[in-house]
């Protein structure tokens, strides 16, 4: 058997992995609270825990963590998990439970999971886009996992759509990030709010302050004609970035993931309606599918496993 482990900013969700099938045999998550040291100790005994409650034996483990995940094992950098940078996460878990680790970024993960088991099937070249607190990619280029130099490929979430927008919360000015990430669309909803065209958000929210994304996009489903003209420029900022993305790799599908999946169909065909005309020659080549995932939060759980199974 193999493990996937994919640690989030908050929690650690692990799977057991027949690798014969590709068959999740086992789901369990635990707080990913604390220093390097304190992770390392919760995930040994989380894996020490699906071993013993299933009864098979784990043979390698993948671990997806946000941020740049050198292929050596150390976190690199992490906004949301501060306490791992530099942290040799991979070699010290692996001291620990006695088993080989692989560690690479979640969305890289995803992206493999998405090619092999996913929205991503019958496609050589596609973008897989996670859109949540961040904005996250991963890449297959001609059937081919794209990791890089240092496993650092896909932080296209911190390319820069306007050299003099707003500084984001990496020091940067005018990333993407900053314009198409579950975030921003919390944002561009207490905008809207604040110039009086998005009443409904207040009245959900109880004032402009406490409007979200989540907000934005229980009124779209109600129907609210002020939520769909916000969610429409959203998709628009996030196409931006889409195109770019397009341009520069040729890709032939988009694979949505993150947590906005769960607006569903009007987050893939409102970027795709704004996608033509932001790729030069558009007229001119193959349409561009935009899907949404089909593993959901398993995804980058389970690409970090089918490393893993490379490893035997």
């Amino acid at each position: 058997m193999i493990m996937g482990i994919d640690v989030g900013g908050t929690n650690a969700r692990a799977v057991l992995i027949d690798p014969v099938d590709n068959q999740i045999l086992d789901r369990r998550q635990a707080s990913s609270a604390g220093t390097g040291p304190q992770l390392v100790s919760t995930l040994a005994a989380l894996v020490e825990h699906m071993v013993g409650g299933s009864g098979e034996s784990v043979d390698a483990i993948g671990l997806a963590v946000a941020g740049l995940a050198h292929r050596s094992g150390v976190i690199r950098y992490s906004p949301n998990l501060p306490d791992l940078v530099e942290f040799p996460i991979g070699p010290e878990l692996e001291e620990l439970v006695d088993r080989p680790i692989v560690l690479s970024n979640d969305a890289t993960a995803g992206a493999l999971a998405e090619h092999l088991m996913g929205a991503g099937r019958g496609c050589d070249n596609f973008g897989f886009v996670t859109l949540g607190t961040g904005i996250g990619t991963g890449f297959v280029l001609d059937g081919h996992l794209i990791r890089g130099t240092s496993g650092f490929a896909g932080e296209s979430g911190h390319m820069v759509v306007d050299l003099d927008g707003p500084v984001h919360v990496t020091g940067r000015q005018g990333p993407w990030e900053y314009f198409g990430s579950g975030n921003a669309l919390g944002r561009l909803g207490r905008e809207a709010a604040a110039d009086g065209s998005f009443p409904a958000g207040v009245s959900m929210a109880g004032s402009v302050d406490a409007i979200t994304g989540q907000h934005v996009s229980d009124a779209l489903a109600d129907g609210d004609t002020d939520a769909a003209r916000i969610f429409d420029g959203f998709c628009r900022l996030v196409a931006v970035g889409v195109a770019n993305l397009v341009m520069i790799l040729d890709l032939g599908r988009i694979v949505i993931g993150g947590g906005l999946v769960q607006i569903g169909e009007p987050l893939s065909s409102g970027i795709q309606a704004h996608l033509g005309q932001l790729v030069v020659g558009s007229e001119h080549r193959p349409p561009v599918e935009v899907v949404l995932a089909d593993l959901g939060s398993d995804a980058g759980a389970l690409g970090a496993g089918l490393m893993a199974a490379e490893l035997l």
